[in-house]
């Protein structure tokens, strides 16, 4: 994949391995970070936020990190135009960037140490899409149309 900007993300308990990941990242892509940036209780819908409007209006990827990542793939996933996959190896990571497309990786702090993190990133970083088959299965899932019940995300806390 051709290097780009990665936008990262994390809430309070994502915090220490998103600084790592971007500390540890090849240096020739452009990485953007969205907070938080202290160990201070926040809302990882906030930061999850951030990151999927970054990535969607960058056309970039993106990185979310919580305590186990699940948080934060629910709230990327609201988005239209956000694919986010949680990944616990190098495998899903790879997988989810072949055959589903994936913009943003999700993981969780207390869940993989940050060597996996790393080599998970990699993973996610150097696939691309195969489309085929799959395109046709991420054409059904955009044709899912939520019912309309306002938007939460306007005005966040």
């Amino acid at each position: 994949m051709e290097k780009q900007t990665i936008v990262f993300g994390a809430d309070h308990a994502g915090l220490e391995l998103k600084q790592y990941l971007m500390a540890h990242l090849d240096p020739e892509w452009r990485k953007m970070d969205v907070g938080t940036s202290d160990k201070i209780s926040c809302d990882y819908p906030v930061y999850a936020q951030r990151l999927c409007k970054k990535v969607l209006e960058l056309d970039c990827l993106g990185v979310l990190i919580c305590g186990s990542g699940v948080g934060m793939s629910i709230a990327a996933n609201r988005f239209r135009g956000i694919r986010a996959a949680l990944c616990l190896n190098e495998y899903m990571a790879r997988m989810s960037r072949m055959h589903n497309k994936a913009n943003v990786l999700c993981l969780g702090e207390r869940i993989v140490g940050t060597g996996l993190a790393v080599s998970i990133l990699q993973s996610f970083l150097q696939a691309d899409f195969e489309g085929g088959r799959h395109g046709k299965r991420l054409e059904l899932l955009d044709a899912v149309q939520p019912e309309a019940t306002g938007n939460p995300w306007e005005n966040p806390p």
